[in-house]
């Protein structure tokens, strides 16, 4: 029996004492309620020990700057007898880990002191930083281990003075940020945090979207699910020691202000009037304890974006809640000339499945905007979820029913095999004319339901990027006793009425759009321990068309879709801001390497101004990216209707 299996047969525990840290005594109980509800157990339970291992190795030193390559050997070979040790409520292992890498910051910091006090210290330009830590690996020596340590504070000392401090300001504000380092570690990798650590490690074992929140991640996370964060209106996550910007919320501060990426590496953050405190290597809770503030105050971010070439720049927000109106659907109308007739095209923006206390719904704003579509008469209508990150379940099912009789719209399977599908119960088709649906990479989750039904039942050509984001899972999130947070773990796989699933794959175009939202989201199948790709057999509902035939609609076909996509792709080639992104694409690629030189170069060049040309060329690209699936819309309109 493995020592996993033997977890699971230690009883639950009833009740925990009141309001404490996550004790090691606890682990089997919380390692045990992820594994029980967990979608893929069976398929995972071999492998979630090593990976637990390798995402607590990960916890303790993202950057891989800390650890040298013989002590990760050790700690592979160490660290699997936790699981033994926890039926002892033995955690000694994941203690002397800690101490380790404690011991680590401290030599860190007297480094630092001692490189920046030499005499004729200066900033060396011509230092180059390897930014992906998996790109650069463990260090095998204690003496390459400091040389990486000696560019990391000169890219940091340029940071600083790119912020015009003076160079010894810079320098002591380089100690200073060792300073708090190590008292940060020294709270973080204590034998009181460890555990919860564990926890967390273990849960990214199973998949990426399985966690375990402490009291104080959950608080933040229940913030952030009601939308009412007063803060910068952005998804942060965690990798490889940095702070990415994973989404951009719809109705945010930083979607109003569009100059933020996804992707993009947040390296420091100062409040107005104070120093900026870098950030790197920071714990992801303290990083949105520093930018969250109270709505009117300002914060400032220092951020690199990936090049090539690569660069930093400052922007500086408002703080302010979520504004669900700014988040609402909106609808504008466009005319398009195809031979010699005019068409009206009416393009929906639906940036997410939302729902207010108010009772506003995505569902009512649609329909209403789909009622005043086909009430001024127009020929066609475009559905953008390029930007929608997804939201209600229940909305992306209620918004595919207004373009077909009724059905079946999505299923969810349990581990236990047993499948419950969503259908849509209104015998009403809202629209039953032309219909586009555009997505990106950017289109996650509830939204590539909607898109994935509509292609199944070939009731809308699928446009954009080569396809969605990928998640195809379910999650459900399970409170733990006395305030020791919670565990959110997978519980089941979504599938659109062909019986395939989302995940990882996504939702593919018929016709693919050159969209700059390709180059700034890294998808589902990216993520460490992704759920592999599965089936069903399909569910499509007999009914989704109308058999009368002023109801219904007509279905897409193939030879249409390869026509239109042919004359797409030569509009393409006489667009030129398409073919820039499309050139942009091509040559994308992360950089692995930063030059000092070129990060201070682009910074000396560049201003405001700079950054305000960079926001128009992006909402350019976003319109040309849109505008092309009008005329896609338009020319199927004038061929085949």
């Amino acid at each position: 029996m493995s020592s996993l299996s033997a977890l699971a047969l230690l009883p639950i525990i009833a009740a925990f004492p009141e309001a404490r840290d996550l004790s090691c005594g606890d682990l089997p109980v919380i390692l045990r309620m992820m594994t029980a509800g967990h979608y893929a157990t069976e398929a995972v339970a071999a492998k979630v020990e090593a990976r637990s291992v390798e995402q607590f190795i990960e916890v303790l030193d993202p950057s891989k700057t800390l650890l040298l390559k013989e002590d990760v050997t050790r700690l592979r070979g160490a660290l699997p007898g936790i699981f033994a040790g926890l039926r002892k409520e033995d955690c000694s292992l994941l203690d002397r880990a800690g101490q380790l890498v404690i011991a680590r910051t401290k030599a860190d910091l007297a480094y630092v002191r001692g490189l920046v006090a030499k005499k004729g210290f200066k900033l060396d330009e011509t230092v180059e930083l390897v930014l992906d830590p998996d790109k650069r690996g463990y260090p095998k020596t204690e003496a390459e281990r400091l040389e990486r340590l000696r560019a990391l504070v000169h890219f940091q000392l340029s940071n600083y003075l790119m912020t015009k401090v003076d160079f010894e300001t810079a320098k002591k504000r380089v100690v200073h940020r060792y300073e708090l380092a190590v008292k940060r570690t020294s709270e973080r990798r204590s034998p009181q945090e460890l555990p919860g650590a564990f926890a967390a490690a273990f849960a990214r074992g199973l998949d990426p979207h399985t966690a375990y929140f402490s009291p104080e991640v959950l608080a933040n996370f229940q913030i952030a699910m009601r939308l009412s964060l007063e803060g910068i209106g952005a998804v942060l996550r965690t990798r490889d020691g940095f702070t990415l910007i994973q989404e951009i919320v719809p109705g945010g501060q930083a979607d109003k202000q569009n100059i933020l990426r996804t992707k993009d590496k947040i390296i420091a953050v100062a409040q107005e009037g104070e120093e900026a405190v870098q950030v790197i290597d920071m714990d992801l809770n303290d990083v949105v304890k520093m930018i969250r503030g109270k709505k009117g105050t300002k914060v400032t971010l220092t951020v690199l974006r990936d090049g090539p070439p690569a660069k930093t720049f400052e922007v500086t927000i408002v703080r302010d809640k979520i504004d669900v109106k700014e988040q609402a659907a909106k609808i504008d109308y466009e005319t398009r000339t195809v031979g010699d007739k005019t068409y009206t095209i009416g393009v929906i923006d639906l940036p997410s499945f939302y729902g207010s206390r108010d009772g506003r719904t995505s569902y009512g704003d649609v329909k209403r905007l789909v009622l005043e579509a086909k009430k001024k008469g127009v020929d066609g209508i475009v559905l953008d979820l390029s930007r929608n990150g997804g939201g209600l379940l229940e909305d992306a099912v209620l918004i595919t029913g207004l373009f077909i009789q009724t059905g079946a719209v999505v299923a969810t399977r349990d581990g236990e095999g047993d499948v419950e599908i969503l259908k849509d119960e209104d015998d009403a088709i809202d629209w039953n004319g032309p219909l586009l649906v555009m997505i990106s990479p950017a289109s996650a989750s509830a939204s590539e339901i909607l898109a994935g039904a509509l292609k199944a039942y070939d009731r809308a050509i699928v446009a954009g990027g080569a396809h969605t984001f990928g998640k195809g899972t379910v999650q459900k999130l399970n409170p733990l006793p006395a305030g020791l947070g919670a565990i959110k773990v997978t519980t089941g796989m979504f599938f659109v009425p062909s019986g395939e699933s989302t995940q990882r794959v996504g939702v593919t175009s018929h016709i693919q759009v050159p969209s700059i939202l390709d180059a700034y989201r890294t998808g589902e199948k990216d993520l460490d321990y992704a759920l592999p790709a599965e089936s069903t057999p399909q569910f499509r509902s007999r009914r989704a068309n109308a058999n009368n035939p002023r109801l219904r609609y007509t279905p897409v076909e193939t030879s249409q879709i390869r026509a239109l996509a042919e004359r797409s792709s030569e509009r393409v080639k006489s667009d030129k801001i398409l073919l820039e992104v499309k050139k942009e694409l091509a040559e994308n690629d992360e950089s692995s390497v930063v030059k000092l030189s070129e990060l201070r170069a682009k910074a000396k060049d560049s201003d405001d101004a700079d950054e305000e040309q960079a926001t128009k060329t992006f909402e350019k690209r976003q319109e040309a990216f849109l505008d092309e699936g009008v005329n896609i819309l338009a020319d199927y309109i004038h061929r085949y209707r």
